[in-house]
């Protein structure tokens, strides 16, 4: 292979990423607004919910104490309901342990490992 045909191939490798970079910008703009758009409704969701889950398992929790108030099982309500906020706090923590993150910017990963793939057949 002559050096002038290397050089027209190196050029059109280079025109080929030359176009592409605009569109890969263009495709980052997209994703980032998307992922913002999701992430933000998902953590308001999330604390919305964390918040009324909140505060209505607390008030089920003191009207259950003060349901036992003056009973001989006062202790064993005030420890089983400990226990059972012990239990969901654990619960809880497993879950987001386990929860498999979302993948961001999947097309245009996949549209750079395209891109690749064509530049390493349009180099051999």
């Amino acid at each position: 292979m002559t050096i002038h045909a290397k050089l027209d191939r190196w050029r059109n490798v280079l025109r080929f990423l030359a176009v592409r970079t605009t569109d890969y910008g263009q495709l980052l703009s997209l994703e980032l607004s998307e992922a913002r758009t999701y992430v933000t409704r998902e953590i308001l969701a999330l604390v919305a919910l964390a918040v009324s889950g909140l505060f209505t398992l607390s008030f089920f929790c003191i009207a259950l104490i003060a349901s036992a108030w003056n009973t001989r099982y006062f202790l064993a309500a005030v420890w089983s309901i400990a226990v059972v906020w012990l239990v969901a706090s654990i619960t809880a923590l497993l879950f987001f342990r386990a929860h498999r993150p979302v993948r961001s910017f999947a097309v245009l990963k996949g549209e750079l490992q395209s891109d690749l793939e064509t530049l390493k057949e349009a180099l051999k």
